[in-house]
């Protein structure tokens, strides 16, 4: 009569479900062990068929020439347009500034890996990526704002804004839109390096953004979670709330003045600015404050191109259509450019 094992060893390798999960405890251990830096990020894209990466490629391609031109050719008109050396014109240029950084930090490495199906990028790429990212965010945000303070001064206090919004005060306020973003960005950047990253190496996006590369860490990460909350609910509140406070103010202004025309005009001026400050947050707040629940990473990649390639497109895409004066420095500009073609 043959009697059970005392040792525990051998029960439990004839014991598949224990095998299993010991090996398991054990490939976990190895992991949290393993301390060697990566210095590559694999990023996945779109996991679909050849066909549909093709248009998809194709698609982005189109959409990033036509935004570096369009925003070039905003750029160009408010430089040489004597009728657009206005304030607000002045903060459009350092819009298209700021939306040409973002798509060609993004977009290029983007196609690459649409292209190809996946792709690889240094690990400093992938932080030099994700650093003029956010810079771009940032900016925009704070620009954006900025932007609603001078349509609040121009239609509230119309007789005062030659003298509120000198060329001096609007340098002052670009300076600090680039001041705050690349403050707010390098200390971001800052205590993402000072995480330890030591696998596994695959992003399962179409560029490095903060909260998928933070999920490569090996280390603690309540210090940089922290860090989120201290620095971006003040930055997302404080300008929402001037925003929300200077078109209140619009609208309230606007409803007094008597003639219909005026109040036109006075909407004409804003509405575009509007449109793309509601853009810009609704993509904000449904990716990073409010994200749906169960959301499928197929969607979360969709809104971070709508963020990130085509919001740089429709912004001076709506500017252009809405506004008569960039159709006249337009108009202007090619007309100059027949006259020295005839001569």
């Amino acid at each position: 009569m043959k009697t059970r094992p005392t040792s525990y060893g051998p029960s439990l390798s004839r014991d598949p479900i224990t095998t299993t999960w010991a090996t398991s405890i054990i490939f976990t251990q190895l992991q949290k062990n393993n301390t060697t830096p990566i210095t590559k990020v694999f990023l996945l894209g779109f996991q679909v068929s050849r066909n549909i990466r093709y248009v998809i490629f194709f698609l982005l391609l189109v959409v990033y020439w036509f935004t570096i031109f369009m925003n070039l050719l905003i750029i160009t008109l408010v430089s040489t347009s004597k009728i657009l050396q206005t304030p607000m014109y002045f903060f459009l240029t350092q819009l298209s500034i700021n939306d040409i950084l973002l798509t060609t930090d993004i977009v290029p490495k983007m196609l690459h890996i649409i292209l190809y199906y996946r792709g690889s990028i240094t690990f400093i790429g992938c932080i030099t990526q994700l650093y003029f990212f956010g810079g771009s965010e940032v900016s925009e945000c704070v620009l954006l704002t900025v932007m609603s303070y001078d349509r609040y001064v121009a239609i509230c206090n119309p007789l005062r804004y030659t003298t509120v919004m000198t060329d001096t005060y609007c340098v002052i306020l670009a300076v600090i839109s680039w001041l705050v973003a690349v403050f707010v960005t390098s200390l971001a950047t800052i205590t993402v390096l000072m995480q330890k990253f030591c696998g596994p190496n695959t992003v399962d996006n179409l560029f490095c953004d903060f909260i998928p590369v933070l999920e490569l860490s090996c280390s603690e990460t309540n210090n940089f979670q922290m860090e989120v909350y201290i620095l971006g609910i003040p930055l997302i509140l404080i300008p929402v709330t001037i925003i929300i406070f200077s078109y209140t103010k619009i609208i309230v202004t606007t409803l007094r003045i008597p003639s219909s025309t005026g109040r036109q005009k006075a909407f004409s001026t804003c509405s575009s600015h509007l449109i793309v400050v509601s853009i810009f947050y609704w993509t904000i707040f449904g990716v990073y404050v409010f994200p749906t629940r169960g959301q499928s990473l197929t969607m979360s990649k969709i809104l971070s191109l709508l963020y990130t390639v085509f919001t740089p497109l429709i912004n001076p895409i709506i500017y252009s259509l809405k506004n008569k004066d960039i159709k006249k420095a337009l108009h202007g500009l090619l007309y100059g450019r027949l006259r020295v073609c005839d001569m």
